[in-house]
């Protein structure tokens, strides 16, 4: 047997590499000093395969929180510095990993503004068709997309947004509830929205989320009126056009 084979090949040698380092940037215990050796190291070996291990770094939290957000902050800064060739590892990060996605959208807010919305949409419409016993990465996408693109609109954001009007967690279907109040949607989110007030009518929770976004919105109940009017509760009211108010 030649070397080549007593040692395995550059690739196998490059991903056992790689896997050393994953765990090393990691390790929540031990010096910190490990870990910052480590960060620098991915940075710059700048191939798409160590980006994409650099980003596991937002996987973790450490102690003290001071030195976790100056490593987090560290890698970030690492990952836009390498430019394009880090953009696929990032997206791959934030589709496949279901811890510090926040982060890894910022490193893409710097990378690629142009992208990211598309990204977040592509990504809730994923998880709208598949069930997560825990909600949330949903959660980090929706609170994403309300602080950084309201006013987007438009029937690529509903048709993201409105199948996870029927998610199984009461905070997606809030938080979802909230993001199409403040992405101004049209009649099919009008819709679906009293279709969920009627469905959750005895979850209070989700009840008055539904009517505080359907005030917001001013929009009518028109076909639903007598289902509507028997949910409202104070500071809620229907008006003569059957619009949902808030008193002040």
């Amino acid at each position: 047997m030649g070397l080549f084979g007593l040692f395995g090949s550059k690739e196998e040698r490059a991903k056992g590499t790689l896997q050393k380092l994953a765990k090393k940037v990691t390790e929540r215990y031990g010096p910190p000093e490990n870990r910052q050796k480590v960060i620098h190291q991915l940075g710059e070996m700048g191939t798409p395969e160590a980006l994409e291990t650099l980003c596991l770094r937002f996987t973790v939290r450490v102690e003290p929180g001071i030195t976790d957000d100056e490593e987090k902050d560290t890698t970030r800064a690492l990952l836009v510095e390498a430019g394009q060739p880090a953009i696929a590892p990032v997206e791959k990060f934030v589709t496949e990993h279901e811890d510090g996605i926040a982060w890894g959208l910022r490193v893409l807010a710097e990378l690629a503004p142009e992208r990211v919305l598309g990204d977040v949409l592509r990504e809730l419409t994923r998880l709208g068709r598949i069930y997560s016993r825990d909600p949330e990465k949903k959660l980090v996408f929706l609170k994403w997309l309300v602080e950084h693109h309201a006013g987007a609109g438009g029937a690529e954001v509903e048709g993201a947004l409105l199948p996870l009007l029927e998610d199984f967690s009461d905070d997606v279907r809030i938080s979802t509830t909230r993001a199409l109040a403040a992405l101004a949607p049209g009649e099919a989110a009008r819709d679906a929205l009293i279709q969920l007030l009627l469905r959750d009518r005895d979850n209070a929770r989700v009840r008055g989320e539904v009517l505080d976004a359907l005030a917001t919105l001013g929009a009518d109940v028109k076909g639903h009126r007598p289902s509507v009017e028997a949910l409202l509760v104070e500071p809620f009211f229907l008006d003569r056009e059957g619009r949902v108010k808030k008193r002040a």
